[in-house]
């Protein structure tokens, strides 16, 4: 099977989408003439101003209407569902990040689990032709097995993030068989890139450096067990989800779902994702920087390492991720300093 163009005749409905990935792909499906209904509910996770920026980049497609709203809003999921009748639908939304999870449970229920149920009801009464949502690399948990294959168990999370997470792939699942709804569910990969999540590390580390602040790196400052991420960069993130678009699952032996991995497929320590942080910062401004460091103990929640087995997306629409940190942290630095006026 390979990889078809989309039907700028169809309607994408897109959940989160003035998020980080949400806005990048609604940007993608407008600038090929699609059809995008966007809905977010614009909380404050983090900078709000950053889903406000995304959105102004948004709102001059003519294609393009945003609905200010909370997929945990059944209502208001029903009413978009039936006014606009969208043929595909991508939820994105999600109260995201592991560590928070443990502080606020209660936020992490209503959005992943009740706005998802509300999402999956609303395609039962609505019939869609494809329902993709996204999952996360958090649902292989402790899992020493690498590279982390679709086909591993996923029953033993870690962090309440991930239980919901694997929640989501468990109820896709029921109402894949139950109402043939075609479903994919993504395991996204420490996604980053420009107009990011400030919540995510490298941005994290990034705000630190302005602040004159040290970095506070979780690996107790063992570097020959250091911490493995596969970082993933935002382009690739949203190639792989707009292949998929057109790939529904058929019914399989059970139902018509399945999940993919985007991933990376090459981890790196952490410490080598931060040594090229500093480079290309050191570039952006055109100045040596160094981060100033405090190890400390893992968070509970954390995982030593997440490695993507990728094989399963070249399989279905021939691609795999492919930009390197280098280049993707140096597109990075060089939008935060014109982004935050630091050049």
């Amino acid at each position: 099977m390979t990889y078809n163009t989309l039907d700028k005749g169809k309607t994408y409905l897109i959940t989160g989408a003035t998020g980080f990935i949400g806005y990048y792909l609604s940007r993608k499906l407008l600038e090929q003439g699609c059809r995008v209904i966007g809905i977010d509910n614009m909380n404050e996770y983090y900078d709000v101003n950053l889903k406000y920026s995304r959105l102004e980049l948004l709102r001059p497609y003519k294609r393009f209407t945003f609905i200010k709203g909370d997929i945990s809003d059944k209502a208001m999921m029903m009413n978009a569902f039936g006014e606009y009748k969208p043929h595909v639908v991508v939820n994105l939304a999600a109260q995201a990040g592991v560590r928070y999870s443990i502080e606020n449970p209660d936020v992490y229920m209503q959005s992943n689990i009740i706005g998802f149920f509300n999402i999956l009801e609303a395609c039962r009464h609505h019939p869609v032709e494809h329902l993709l949502y996204a999952s996360s690399s958090s649902v292989y948990g402790a899992n020493q097995k690498v590279p982390f294959e679709e086909s591993d168990p996923v029953d033993q999370p870690v962090s309440l993030y991930a239980a919901t997470k694997k929640s989501n792939e468990l109820m896709a699942h029921t109402y894949s068989h139950l109402y043939k709804i075609p479903a994919t569910g993504l395991r996204f990969f420490t996604v980053y890139g420009p107009l990011g999540r400030p919540d995510m590390a490298y941005f994290g580390f990034t705000q630190k450096y302005f602040a004159g602040e040290p970095i506070k790196i979780f690996n107790n400052g063992d570097f020959e067990k250091d911490l493995y991420r596969d970082f993933t960069y935002i382009d690739d993130i949203v190639e792989g989800i707009e292949r998929l678009l057109s790939h529904p699952p058929v019914e399989q032996e059970k139902a018509p779902h399945r999940v993919f991995n985007i991933g990376n497929n090459s981890p790196e320590k952490l410490m080598t994702f931060i040594e090229t942080l500093e480079k290309c910062l050191s570039l952006s401004l055109d100045r040596e920087v160094l981060f100033e460091k405090v190890y400390e103990p893992i968070k509970p929640g954390d995982v030593p390492a997440t490695y993507a087995s990728t094989e399963l997306l070249e399989q279905i629409v021939e691609f795999k991720p492919k930009t390197s940190i280098e280049e993707g942290l140096q597109k990075f630095t060089d939008w935060y300093c014109e982004y935050y006026r630091l050049n």
